[in-house]
C-alpha cells in the first residue's frame, strides 16, 4: 500500500481592490490616511499627479 500526501494548499488570485481617487479625496487636495499607528497624506498635484508622504 503507497500513501498519498494531500495536495498543498495553493494561494488563490484575488483581484486587486480599486479605489478611484476622487473617491478618496473627494474634491480636496489633500487627505490623511491612518495606516496602524501611522499617518500618511495624500496630495494631488496641479500636474494632476498623487503623492504619499510621511
Amino acid at each position: 500500500m503507497q500513501l498519498v500526501k494531500p495536495a498543498a494548499k495553493q494561494a488563490v488570485a484575488t483581484p486587486e481592490l480599486a479605489v478611484d481617487s476622487r473617491g478618496l479625496l473627494q474634491g480636496r487636495n489633500e487627505v490623511l490616511i491612518r495606516h496602524g499607528n501611522e499617518t500618511y497624506r495624500l496630495r494631488h498635484t496641479r500636474n494632476d499627479k498623487l503623492i504619499l508622504t510621511k
